[in-house]
């Protein structure tokens, strides 16, 4: 399933963008999060952290269902973010050619309204954390600590650094 996601992705983005290299850098960036998340699911409900706080007895174990819908529902928010993002700092590179210019107007135009989907979406989410059953609070818990690194660390930060470095390669594409 992962490998599916990863290569459906790899081909939407290509198309969207014209760029072999911006979507591996999405496919990348994507699995910064998801990886936090499953940090924190597994810290938190496989090894018992604030099992107390959050009110559930651990298992040592998570269901390894958990995951892999956590991989699926997440890996679809992020890469939103990610065309969200990026499809402002093409229409900026479409218009001017200045990478650098294109990511900081890019990032301008989109960070708020990130920021703000995500704290909504965080908030709605809240909601299964504090459910009472353990499966339902671990999506919960697992896809807050996702959104706020995706939205925050990930596409604040490290998409554009990444997109600074890369320059012109951000838009490179074989020749026809």
């Amino acid at each position: 399933m992962a490998l599916l996601i990863a290569v459906a992705t790899l081909v939407l983005l290509f198309f969207a963008f014209g760029s072999v290299v911006l979507p591996i850098k999405a496919v990348l960036m994507n699995l910064v999060s998801i990886g936090a998340s499953f940090g924190v699911v597994v810290w938190v409900f496989q090894d018992g952290h604030l099992s107390d706080l959050l009110g559930f007895t651990p298992t040592g174990f998570i269901e390894p269902s958990n995951p892999i819908l956590m991989l699926a529902v997440l890996f679809g928010l992020a890469t939103d973010y990610e065309v969200f993002l990026l499809s402002r700092v093409r229409e900026e590179w479409d218009r001017t050619g200045d990478n650098t210019a294109s990511v900081a107007h890019g990032l301008a135009r989109t960070g708020r309204i990130i920021t703000a989907a995500a704290l909504l979406l965080v908030i709605v989410v809240a909601g299964f954390a504090t459910g009472g059953i353990m499966f339902i609070k671990l999506i919960g818990i697992g896809m807050i600590v996702a959104i706020v690194v995706d939205a925050t660390l990930v596409r604040a930060l490290l998409v554009p650094a990444t997109m600074r470095l890369l320059g012109r390669w951000n838009w490179w594409a074989p020749a026809h």
